[in-house]
């Protein structure tokens, strides 16, 4: 084969996609941050987690924000279009919850700033934006902390950690379980959609509620047949109720735990000063 035809067979292969949106787990793998210990990498995201919600300070919150987006960006290697793609579903749900705690409603004109209507008042008051700023980075600080561990860490390792710090088996195995099978559900929506739109499925409003009726009732019944498949497979393989993983042995060095520990030093120094 031609080299040339070669480096397009690897580049479609490389973008493996699950409905237009590339794996988490094939992030993870293909992360420059993959070679550093799973447990590092996760006692690291649990405990810049764990100090934005402990703090609830701005300046904690966005620092956590900035530092693990350019962890999991110029550190591991993610390209930053892709990156924000992954924040838009959770981007989206925090800013509805921000927007109904900052907008209040009542009968007469109230707050700083309102909008009247004729049979009540929407207002935003100083106090009330504030918080849900505070509250808004602070989840989001969170969410940047939990993608830092995804995008960098492979789930099969997540889940070798988890054993070892004794976390109950079922759910760990639940966990995983769900996880694969958000893909495998996601995939499987996604050829149906390009099924029903090359039979022109979607080519007026009625009939596209109707392919989306049919596509949903569908959805659930192949859903039951892979999980049946899938746990055959799993039979043939000698599952007898524990998943087990080969990993690979990641020795942490000290140059990694130097970062670690002065990376939660500053965030902790940012608490204190700010």
């Amino acid at each position: 084969m031609p080299v040339n035809k070669l480096k397009e067979v690897n580049t479609i292969h490389r973008g493996h996609k699950h409905d237009a949106a590339y794996s988490i787990d094939f992030y993870a793998c293909e992360s420059r941050l993959r070679s550093w210990n799973a447990g590092l990498k996760m006692a690291v995201g649990m405990a810049a987690l764990c100090l934005c919600i402990a703090a609830d300070k701005l300046a904690v919150s966005v620092f956590v924000i900035l530092t693990m987006a350019c962890i999991t960006v110029i550190a591991g290697g993610l390209a930053p279009v892709r990156y924000l793609k992954l924040l838009t579903i959770p981007l989206a749900f925090l800013f509805m919850g921000t927007v109904a705690i900052a907008v209040g409603i009542s009968r007469k004109p109230y707050g700083d700033w309102y909008l009247s209507a004729p049979w009540f008042s929407l207002y935003v008051t100083k106090d009330g934006l504030i918080q849900a700023v505070r509250l808004f980075t602070r989840a989001l600080g969170a969410v940047s902390a939990m993608y830092m561990m995804t995008l960098a860490t492979p789930a099969s390792e997540m889940i070798g950690v988890m054993k070892r710090i004794h976390v109950p088996k079922m759910i760990v195995e639940l966990m995983y379980l769900i996880y694969r099978f958000i893909f495998v559900l996601s995939d499987t929506y996604s050829q149906m959609k390009q099924a029903a739109g090359s039979r022109l499925g979607t080519c007026d409003f009625r009939t596209s509620c109707r392919t989306f009726g049919s596509t949903a009732g569908n959805l659930l019944v192949i859903s039951l047949k892979k999980a049946d498949t899938y746990y055959d497979s799993l039979l043939s393989r000698c599952y007898d109720g524990d998943l087990c993983f080969l990993e690979e042995e990641k020795r942490v060095k000290a140059g990694q735990a130097a970062a670690a520990v002065g990376y939660l030093l500053m965030t902790a120094a940012v608490w204190l000063v700010f």
